[in-house]
């Protein structure tokens, strides 16, 4: 784990069993996002949010999103054609 940021290697998240993934394959800007703040609110402290995204948008936002809200931002995957984008729901 880097010290600096929290992220976890692509293996390390590849072992990671989310509480809840959002599909948002398709979506433009802001759909993914949005589909993320919605879908946190399902998921347990500590818990984990996958979110699928093919919006490139969407793995430099959903970031600043996570750390603006107090959650963590573990990594993000790629994946071909599409991003899978961890956070660590913490409040």
């Amino acid at each position: 784990m880097s010290e600096t940021k929290g992220e976890l290697s692509p293996e390390e998240l590849r072992k990671l069993k989310p509480s809840k993934t959002v599909d948002a394959r398709g979506m433009s800007c802001p759909g993914p996002l949005l589909a993320a703040k919605q879908a946190i609110t399902e998921v347990p402290v500590g818990g984990i949010l996958e979110v699928l995204s093919s919006d490139p948008g969407t793995k430099r936002d959903l970031p600043l999103w996570a750390r603006k809200m107090g959650h963590v931002y573990l990594g993000t995957i790629e994946e071909p054609g599409y991003w899978r984008i961890f956070v660590k729901r913490m409040k």
